[in-house]
């Protein structure tokens, strides 16, 4: 259990500099899935689950639209 929970944390860092290492708002998402997804898991390890899944709908969700709206207008030429 102490490695699953080292692997979470390691995953976790690592997601979180695929989102702060990407200049395309298009591979950082991917990062911000997986650090959202890998954090909540941690969070499921401990034992507060409810938490983790209100997180996962909060978190995942605003940063979601700040994703589409940034891609939006990354893609309008003017």
């Amino acid at each position: 259990m102490t490695y699953f929970v080292i692997f979470l944390g390691v995953s976790f860092m690592l997601g979180a500099l695929a989102v702060a290492s990407n200049p395309s708002p298009y591979y950082g998402v991917v990062g911000l899935v997986l650090a959202s997804v890998v954090g909540c898991g941690w969070l499921i390890s401990l034992g507060v689950s409810f938490i983790s899944l209100a997180l996962f709908i909060i978190y995942l969700g605003g940063m979601l639209v700040v994703f589409v709206y940034s891609v939006s207008l990354a893609a309008d030429p003017y």
